[in-house]
């Protein structure tokens, strides 16, 4: 019964989360995911190939944000995401992700924020990524 009274909250991050991404790509952003994959409605990935995920997550937490440089479950550790590796994706995208987790406190506005500071991190115009990247 708690989950199930929890359900339109999960939706209400879902729609936050995918505004963000669709923010963040109208940014030039590339965000790895699995396209048609279930996922959790609180949190999404983004790379910026050429800022190591590091120095992203410093950046990001001097502009107010705490981000992540991996999976909660390698919190602490600096290394490439595991994960987006067996995923197929190379060094470049792999060391360069971060993963943004919010609650359902986190307003809209909170997130179109965030998407400014990635904006003035990356240092691009509203330019649409254009590097393909294939997965095998």
């Amino acid at each position: 019964q708690a989950a199930k009274a929890e359900i339109p909250a999960m939706a209400a991050l879902a729609s936050l989360r995918d505004q963000a991404e669709a923010d963040l790509r109208a940014l030039g952003a590339f965000l790895p995911a699995a396209t048609g994959a279930a996922r959790l409605p609180n949190c999404f990935s983004v790379a910026l190939p050429g800022k190591p995920a590091e120095t992203q997550v410093i950046a990001l937490d001097l502009a107010g944000f705490a981000v992540s440089a991996g999976s909660a479950c390698s919190s602490g550790k600096v290394k490439r995401s595991a994960v987006l590796a067996a995923m197929g994706y190379p060094d470049d995208i792999a060391g360069s992700t971060i993963r943004v987790s919010f609650g359902v406190g986190t307003t809209a506005a909170q997130l179109a924020h965030f998407c400014s500071a990635w904006q003035r991190l990356a240092g691009r115009s509203a330019a649409p990524h254009t590097e393909a990247v294939t997965l095998d």
